[in-house]
């Protein structure tokens, strides 16, 4: 055998090899996700009602990989999108504040937004001081009227569960 003729057969191997891995790479399963399929998600960074604004967009992350007969069908770090629906800061006379953020949809991994359900608004309430800064203001004094309430804010890494809100088929590798 020759030189070039070796040479030869070695690119068509070569390009037949590559095909091969590009058409495999290419292919893809399909899984079904059914409706109420239980989301793990975290936020990343810390969000305040003070620092929020109602209609916003926020984003969280799966926190653990969902599986479906043994295939991954959201990995972890996918992202989660959400809505503030309430940012109330606290305020004058022990009143808490108060965010809520409903949880709108997770993007699984061919880019389809899966809509979440209702039931996975996050509610988060801070410590409500109004019977305090009201009694102290009767019996002590008038600055006791300026007390605040808690604040309302989700620290980073907080964890939470959201669930599909309706049954969605999508492409993983």
């Amino acid at each position: 055998m020759t030189v070039d003729r070796f040479n030869s057969e070695m690119k068509y191997l070569i390009f037949i090899l590559a095909l091969t891995g590009c058409v495999m790479a290419f292919a893809q399963k399909e899984v079904t996700l059914k409706a109420g399929t239980v989301i793990p998600i975290k936020n990343q960074n810390a969000f305040r009602a003070v620092d929020v604004e109602e209609g916003q967009m926020v984003k969280f992350i799966v926190s653990r990989d969902v599986n479906v007969d043994g295939v991954t069908a959201i990995p972890y770090g996918s992202e989660v999108k959400g809505i503030v629906t309430q940012a109330k800061r606290s305020s004058w006379w022990g009143t808490r504040g108060r965010l809520r953020i409903s949880l709108q949809s997770v993007v699984a991994p061919d880019e389809t937004e899966i809509p979440l359900q209702r039931t996975s608004d996050v509610e988060i309430k801070g410590v409500n001081h109004t019977a305090w800064s009201v009694l102290l203001f009767c019996f002590v004094a008038l600055p006791a009227c300026a007390i605040c309430g808690g604040k309302a804010e989700m620290p980073a890494g907080y964890e939470m569960e959201a669930k599909l809100a309706s049954t969605t088929t999508v492409k993983v590798k």
